[in-house]
This record gives C-alpha cells, structure tokens and sequence, in this order.
C-alpha cells in the first residue's frame, strides 16, 4: 500500500462509530423505555380511530391554539392548569396522551411530568399537532373540521401505512 492510501486509510474515522454503540441488551433496555415514554402519532391516531380503548389524549396548549385545530376527541388541558384541573376531569385509570405543537415545542414533555407526578400513567404523541395536521389527519377547529393533504416527508401520499 502507498503511503497516501495508508495515510487515507488511517485519517478515515466514523462519525457514527465516533461514539461505539450500545451492547445490544443495553439497546434494548434503551427502545424499551422510550417506547414506554412515547407514541407516534400514526398509533394514536390509529388508537382513535378503532376505538381502542384505554387511552385518553389531552391537548396542553393555549386556548388559541385549540381554536386553530386541535386533534378529535382530544381533551383541552393546558399545561399550566394540569395540577388543578387534571384530578376532575382526567379518569387516573386511563393511561395520558399529551401533545403540544410539534417536535420544536417542549410543551408536552412538561405536561407529560405534570400528569406523572399527579401519579398518571402517560406517554408523548412525538410530533404534536403539527404532525398529525401533515400526516393527512382530519382535526377540529373552532370553525369546523379540516384536513391538509399528506406531506410525503412524513408519511406515505396513498394513505397505506408506512408499516415500521
């Protein structure tokens, strides 16, 4: 081997691998416990649409941005009055989905350690609302129900499933 391929070969290194990966029982541990945090929204939507029960989603923003659209059958809870309100009007056998804007938003996260720490079982929709509205979901807003055509980026255009 010449000296610029072995200087080649040896000044190569992995972004990735920069950090090695996990042992694979530590992986596991790790994907099993963030699917215990969060779901998709095609899950809950999916969730919603058959009827499955045991779940209840709850919306954690502003009056506002319910009126602007707000996923069907979901809850209106902003992440403020959660400790107030939640215990009334959120049955504690149900297992708490938040949603809030979108991935840019930490908004269901805080929701999501508000209803814990009243001692609800609950998980994050990652995505948020801004998720559900580009993956061709119907929702409500103060005027009436609306739909946007799928974004490609985030979800099939023919409306199958993306089957992961």
């Amino acid at each position: 081997m010449s000296a610029t391929a072995t200087a080649t070969a040896t000044a190569t290194t992995s972004a990735v691998l920069n950090v090695p990966a996990a042992a694979p029982a530590e992986a596991a541990a790790h994907y099993a416990a963030r699917l215990a945090f969060e779901a998709d929204v095609s899950d809950v939507h999916a969730d919603l649409a058959s009827g499955a029960p045991g779940i209840v989603v709850v919306d954690t923003r502003s009056k506002a941005a319910w009126d602007q659209g707000r996923i069907p059958g979901a809850v209106h809870l902003p992440t403020a009055r959660i400790a107030e309100l939640a215990p009334g009007t959120i049955d504690p056998s149900l297992t708490v989905v938040t949603y809030c804007w979108g991935p840019g938003c930490n908004g269901a996260t805080r929701a999501a350690l508000a209803f814990a720490r009243l001692g609800y079982r609950v998980k994050e929709m990652l995505g948020g609302f801004e998720y559900w509205a580009r993956e061709g979901f119907a929702y409500d807003t103060a005027a009436g129900s609306e739909q946007r055509p799928v974004d490609d980026l985030t979800a099939p255009r023919s409306g199958i499933s993306c089957a992961c």
